[in-house]
């Protein structure tokens, strides 16, 4: 069989050895960002453990719900390219794994990423007493958090690896009778994840600004994930088609892939702008204030990241030959990756530090701009990304060759 036919992905013995380099970089990273955080309990540090550890898993997770979304709407030019999102999902389990790590360390109390988790904010004799968050202890109580977490990991968990095992399953059996297993599977995933992706976000991410709320949070959030997990997955059919691999994806496949990426970009754009709209119209103290810290300390990171992940898609992928040239794809890719990673740091770090970071080696340092331990943590989680994927895409054929509409995917055409 030719090279640009085969159904096996060989990993390249150069992914490897770079995956394994940029985890090494990462731990390397890691270690030395613990001793130059000068935090109390070391917050950066956690705040950026738990960045890294979200950015990637929520990546995954992405390609879960956009795998799960195509089965239950039975699209059919999507069955080209089911592979990469199967294998995107396998991060599930090590994703989760650093968020329950962080999430447990803060609940013994070592860090104070989540003011919530310290009981004395709810006790009314103590100095630390909180009322408006005492007033959310019902949602906030550790076994109801932990129960919450439980079933999160527990249904994404499950759910991806039996989509697997039907996947291979259906390589073998063909007919039809799986993909209706998929069909009625997928919609019943798809409720759970209308409920889940919201009140993760709730949990993870905006009780770290405990006092504030929003009821915009978990869309806007979800659709960052949801842009970089498009983003990824393009990528990654550029480089298995510069490698050979992937002979049937054509043009039109990629240029669906890439009108995605530019369609949620742009509702990741609407979010952005409207609740920080709303929040600023309205000028209601307890909710202006996760605006406010953002903009006394924050101020070029808040509009550079809307700036980058609204202007760029906007101006470079609404042609219809941008999003079939596949350098315009990649670049533009690598930019918007980039920017949504900055937007998930300018969602977790001013919550934590509130723009006072002492940090690195020695005394008299002070500074709030990214540097090399967030860009060494950055590089670590991308190569262990790359290669749980990489690794993923070697245990099956890259196409689906007895999906029901597989001969319909291979004759795409826009």
């Amino acid at each position: 069989m030719a090279h640009d036919n085969k159904l096996q992905f060989e990993l390249p013995a150069n992914v490897k050895k770079w995956s394994m380099i940029l985890m090494g970089v990462g731990i390397l990273a890691t270690v030395l960002g613990w001793f130059a955080d000068k935090t109390d309990h070391h917050t950066y540090w956690w705040g950026n453990l738990l960045i890294n550890g979200f950015f990637f898993f929520a990546i995954a997770l992405g390609a879960l719900f956009f795998y799960a979304l195509q089965y239950a709407a039975e699209v059919a030019w999507s069955a080209m390219v089911k592979r990469i999102f199967e294998a995107m999902f396998a991060y599930i389990p090590y994703g989760l794994g650093v968020i329950v790590f962080v999430l447990l360390v803060g609940q013994f109390h070592g860090h104070h990423l989540y003011h919530w988790m310290d009981s004395a904010v709810y006790d009314p004799t103590s100095p630390e007493y909180d009322e408006l968050i005492a007033n959310k202890r019902p949602y906030l109580s550790a076994w109801f958090f932990w129960l919450r977490v439980l079933v999160y990991a527990a249904v994404f968990i499950i759910f991806a690896r039996k989509f697997r095992q039907w996947s291979i399953q259906e390589d073998t059996v063909g007919g039809t009778e799986i993909h209706y297993r998929f069909y009625r599977r997928s919609a019943v995933f798809l409720v759970f994840f209308a409920v889940f992706s919201s009140t993760l976000s709730w949990d993870w991410l905006m009780s770290i600004d405990t006092h504030w709320f929003s009821t915009m949070y978990g869309w806007y959030i979800f659709s960052g994930m949801w842009v970089t997990t498009m983003i990824f997955a393009t990528l990654t059919v550029i480089w298995l088609k510069g490698k050979g691999y992937l002979a049937q994806v054509n043009d039109s496949h990629v240029h669906d892939m890439g009108k995605w990426v530019f369609a949620v970009s742009m509702l990741w754009s609407y979010l952005w702008f409207c609740q920080y709209m709303l929040i600023w119209y309205s000028n209601i103290p307890e909710e202006v204030t996760y605006f406010q810290t953002r903009y006394e300390h924050y101020m070029y990171g808040m509009w550079g990241v809307f700036a980058v992940n609204f202007a760029v898609p906007f101006y470079v992928l609404m042609a219809r030959d941008a999003k079939r040239n596949f350098k315009y794809l990649t670049r533009v890719g690598v930019i918007i990756f980039l920017g949504h990673f900055a937007d998930l740091y300018m969602a977790v770090i001013p919550g934590t530090v509130h723009g006072h970071l002492e940090w690195g080696f020695g005394e008299g340092h002070h500074t709030t701009f990214v540097g090399w331990f967030e860009i060494g943590m950055f590089l670590g989680f991308l190569g262990l990304f790359v290669f749980v994927v990489s690794r993923a895409l070697t245990k099956a054929n890259l196409l689906p060759i007895k999906h029901p509409f597989f001969q319909e995917s291979e004759n795409h055409s826009i």
